[in-house]
């Protein structure tokens, strides 16, 4: 499957994550995104050293500028369980706007055609990394990466599309 491309609509789908009762939760990527300015940011999995240092980080420190120029949800997606993604997401303590929800069997990445394989690393199938802003579920940017690059998906290209 071709990977999802500015104009096109983000596809259904359904994500999980605990919710402050610490309540497992799945989450409808429509309910999230329908009449909403979101950015998904796609990772290849938590913990992993791009990720965490960089690429997170990046859209936390700027989630309030992000904010300021309409965005209302900010995701980040991996294929992780939702275990792995919680306790991801209680590493960064300043955090207040980004969510972390897991794509556990990887099925809302594949759906998007990101699927990237990372089994000769032992990983198995993974995202590829990404940044995808929506407007009202239709795609106006599409910021995929090639390999386990981190040149084009961070936040400051989503806040120059702005």
């Amino acid at each position: 499957m071709a990977p999802i491309a500015v104009g096109a609509s983000l596809p259904e789908g359904s994500l999980q994550c605990f919710d402050e009762s610490d309540q497992l939760q799945s989450v409808s990527v429509h309910g999230l995104a329908k009449g909403k300015k979101v950015v998904l940011v796609g990772v290849p999995g938590a913990f992993t050293p791009t990720c965490s240092m960089q690429h997170v980080p990046g859209f936390i420190q700027s989630a309030e500028e992000l904010k300021a120029k309409g965005v209302d949800e900010i995701v980040v997606i991996s294929v992780n369980d939702p275990f792995v993604m919680k306790a991801w997401a209680k590493t960064y303590s300043e955090n207040k706007h980004v969510k972390f929800l897991a794509d556990g069997s990887g099925k809302y990445t594949e759906a998007l055609g990101l699927e990237l394989d990372l089994s000769e690393k032992g990983l198995g199938s993974r995202s590829r990394r990404y940044a995808i802003l929506a407007d009202d579920l239709v795609v106006k940017v599409a910021n995929i990466e090639e390999g386990g690059a981190f040149t084009i998906s961070g936040a400051e290209e989503i806040l120059k599309a702005l």
